[in-house]
């Protein structure tokens, strides 16, 4: 069974939220361009000064996302 994982940025002060959703964007545009499946792309404001951007992926392609991306942290998705 192949495990999917997310892959999270963390930004953090007042324009953490639109930084974050302009983030998604980039996500977006690597993926097409290297012809990446993914799962998810996505945002969540976690707090006024704290927000996150993230993409799901499969296992099997989260080092190529990982080194290209450089993501501050990653964990098991849901």
């Amino acid at each position: 069974m192949n495990r999917k994982i997310k892959l999270i940025w963390d930004f953090k002060g007042p324009d953490g939220l639109e930084t974050a959703k302009h983030h998604c964007i980039h996500l977006k545009e690597f993926s097409q361009i290297e012809k990446l499946h993914f799962h998810e792309i996505n945002h969540n404001q976690l707090n006024d000064f704290h927000s996150l951007a993230y993409i799901i992926v499969d296992e099997v392609y989260m080092k190529t996302f990982r080194d290209a991306l450089k993501p501050h942290r990653g964990e098991l998705a849901d």
